[in-house]
């Protein structure tokens, strides 16, 4: 059985290599899991002026795609102890190139809404959690008393669009978002009003997303330390003290920015791939 470790010093006294077992307090993560969603068919919300483009287009290409703001949801699993289901609505700002006639194309700037849920393991806990850090009378009133419940996060990049499509009006489907229930920060992120696109054209977009989810929780861990974190380096740059020439001088010379590449090579990265497949 091995010997159990208490906070304080471990190892031989004495040593160069003593280690130091402290205590801190953090957030551990009990589950995570990655995803790679391919979204297809995603509804395509565009703005006011954007509907009336795409009433006359004769077609639309894939453009770019922003991930705005993510919308987490945590609720135990009944039927099953530890396990919580993580609910998420994903809101894109998904610009589109359309066609009306003319070889160059015209932007369309619209909204598409992508829902998912993951079952993840946070374990339990019934204890409920207070801080002096909170104010009674401050804005942070909801911080008073927090449940011990796993806090879910969220971490995604922006997606990739693959497809984009024109069809025309038909009658709703059971996938389509109310647009009365975006919240006002998604809203002031476009030019104009979002609309339903009722008219006569709508647009369906395919979009490439990757996304880690994980459940975290606070708890106390012991761990070996063996010094503190002090940086080595100096902190660069000065407050006008350098010479501008000095400084100036330092820079490379922008080569590229004068002179086309000779050839261009596929990208091999995420971020590579978004910039090559959205030309």
């Amino acid at each position: 059985m091995a010997e159990k470790v208490n906070p304080g010093p471990i190892g031989r006294s004495g040593c160069a290599d003593e280690q130091e077992a402290v205590c801190i307090h953090t957030k551990k993560i009990f589950d995570s899991c990655r995803d790679k969603d391919c979204i297809e068919d995603l509804r395509f919300y565009p703005t006011m002026s954007g509907q009336e483009i795409l009433n006359r287009a004769q077609s639309v290409k894939g453009g770019r795609a922003e991930l705005l703001y993510t919308y987490i949801n945590v609720e135990p699993v009944v039927f099953n102890r530890g396990f919580y289901t993580v609910d998420m609505r994903y809101f894109y700002r998904v610009t589109l190139n359309a066609y009306c006639g003319s070889p160059r194309p015209v932007e369309v700037e619209g909204l598409c809404v992508f829902d998912k849920r993951v079952i993840l393991f946070g374990s339990e806990g019934s204890a409920k959690i207070f801080s002096s850090q909170v104010r009674p009378d401050g804005l942070d009133r909801q911080m008073i008393e927090q449940s011990n419940m796993p806090v879910a996060v969220v971490e995604a990049v922006d997606p990739i669009v693959l497809d984009a499509k024109l069809v025309d009006c038909c009658e709703n489907r059971c996938c389509d978002c109310d647009i009365c229930g975006i919240p006002a920060c998604v809203c002031q992120c476009f030019c104009g009003d979002l609309t339903m696109g009722d008219d006569s054209r709508r647009a369906f977009v395919t979009l490439g997303q990757f996304s880690i989810i994980r459940l975290e929780r606070d708890t106390q861990l012991l761990i070996p330390v063996i010094d503190y974190c002090m940086p080595e380096k100096e902190c660069p740059g000065g407050c006008g003290s350098e010479d501008p020439c000095e400084l100036f001088s330092n820079i490379s010379f922008p080569v590229n920015e004068f002179f086309p590449p000779s050839s261009i090579s596929k990208p091999c990265d995420y971020e590579g791939t978004k910039c090559y497949c959205s030309r």
